[in-house]
């Protein structure tokens, strides 16, 4: 059946067809929103082209190889760095590291110049990033009921809205036995805010009394002639009524902290105004933690604290991060830089990608090589699709060529642009006209640096030295 509604114009002169969208993303596209792993094999080998990654083959082996090292999660404290130009996706591999560890494993990212910008110590800052990147792994055991509903009998109180509570009877069933439950009033409110009704498989905790749908018996899927397309059929559930189940939480250590450092922490947990926590407080939780380890209550999740831009951070932090990675509950620490051989922050020494010595020894480096041609013609593909942009083979040659003279960034940002620029010639398919108009409206880096060396006299605070013999006398 058609879900387009028709309405009848007055005088059926016409027909107006209400227009319905289809919602096919959710979130926004990112930079480096096409990532969805390293695009690695189970040996480690690296795939030409997978899951969003293209080339850096031998950086995505040795990001697979830390990846191994972190799931097993018995090596604390070690630390890589990604060097490389600009543009040669060592952000890309991180989000790849982060998407390929999963939901559970804690993955913190941070950009080095923040620590400088909050309202606390630089070393309560690089505390809390690295203590959000440990994940604790709590199991709890609890007592629930799960069935299938067979009947819900609620009596109201004659009178109309009458003082005395509402009581009600509650038939579960499984596939062996069935069991009739008093339903108390906050039972009822909890069984009609849900939506519960007969045929539905619900589970109750007993300890909260919380019910959750799981949906509707597979017995009851001919009950309606039309069904939503979030109806999710299950089966009925098999032995006992009441079962014990083993419920596990991963938490970080950061938000414990959090919790425990005031009397309203949970609120200060989604606020984000943590403020700075007393030491104390952190060593009573890892005791804690360390109790529930022995008692076999919870377990340590390792997980990965990724600095951007890690040459922003100066000498104080790096002789923090020194001795931070010699702690046994420390994460992997992967940091990520574009500088050559410059200054570190804070001193007047020059050393290897702005930090010390000392802590690049600590280091495991990954170098980032420049994209081939070829490599940067696969990534405009991957972007145009992600983009949702329809690109004419020709014009994808002439955007790969200028990515190539230019900048990878420069011409992934003209994909979007130049789309606009064919919707408003009303074309579907971007061409090489297209290309060239944005190209000609948009500068790159080296055409803007060229203006400015022509027409240098007109800017304000020009700072180019004048050729000599040009200089004008005092």
């Amino acid at each position: 059946r058609s879900s387009h509604a028709a309405t009848m114009a007055e005088g059926g002169e016409g027909v107006k067809v209400a227009e319905i969208k289809d919602l096919t993303r959710i979130e926004r596209i990112g930079a480096h929103s096409h990532i969805r792993g390293l695009g690695l094999d189970d040996a480690l080998e690296a795939r030409k082209v997978s899951q969003g990654m293209v080339g850096q083959v031998n950086a995505r082996k040795a990001a697979g190889v830390i990846l191994s090292m972190i799931r097993d999660g018995q090596i604390a404290g070690r630390a890589v760095l990604l060097a490389g130009q600009p543009g040669t996706g060592k952000t890309a591999i991180a989000m790849g590291m982060a998407k390929a560890l999963g939901e559970e494993t804690p993955f913190a990212m941070m950009a080095g110049s923040e620590i400088f910008s909050m309202e606390m110590s630089k070393t309560e800052a690089l505390t809390q990033a690295f203590r959000k990147a440990i994940g604790v792994r709590i199991k709890e055991e609890t007592e629930i009921i799960e069935g299938e509903v067979v009947e819900i009998e609620i009596d109201r109180p004659a009178g109309g809205t009458g003082v005395a509570p509402k009581t009600g009877k509650l038939t579960l069933k499984t596939t062996e036995m069935e069991t009739v439950y008093d339903l108390g009033q906050k039972m009822i409110e909890s069984l009609e805010k849900e939506k519960i009704t007969a045929g539905g498989v619900i589970t109750i905790d007993k300890a909260s009394g919380r019910i959750t749908k799981l949906g509707r018996s597979f017995a009851r899927s001919r009950d309606y002639d039309a069904m939503g397309a979030q109806t999710k059929f299950v089966q009925c559930p098999e032995g006992e009524l009441q079962k014990r189940k083993e419920v596990v939480h991963v938490v970080t250590l950061h938000e414990i902290d959090v919790i425990n450092s005031r009397t309203q922490g949970f609120l200060a947990l989604f606020a984000g105004d943590t403020g700075e926590i007393r030491p104390e407080v952190r060593e009573q939780i890892d005791g804690k933690v360390s109790e529930w380890r022995e008692e076999g209550k919870a377990e340590i999740v390792p997980g990965v604290l990724f600095i951007d831009e890690v040459h922003m951070l100066d000498i104080e932090c790096f002789s923090f991060l020194n001795r931070a990675l010699e702690n046994d509950m420390a994460p992997v620490l992967v940091v990520a830089t574009n500088r050559g051989i410059t200054k570190i922050r804070g001193t007047n020494y020059k050393s290897p990608h702005g930090i010390p010595i000392d802590l690049l020894d600590r280091l495991l480096i990954v170098s980032t090589l420049p994209y081939t041609e070829r490599e940067l013609r696969l990534i405009l593909d991957i972007r145009c699709e992600e983009e949702d942009v329809e690109m004419a083979e020709d014009a994808k040659d002439l955007l790969c060529k200028i990515g190539h003279e230019t900048s990878l960034r420069y011409s992934i940002q003209l994909i979007t642009a130049a789309a606009l620029v064919a919707h408003k010639r009303k074309s579907s398919e971007v061409e090489i006209c297209d290309i060239s108009k944005v190209y000609g409206l948009f500068l790159d880096v080296q055409r803007s640096t060229q203006f400015m060396v022509e027409y240098q006299e007109q800017f304000m605070f020009n700072e180019i030295p004048e050729e000599k013999g040009d200089g004008m006398e005092m």
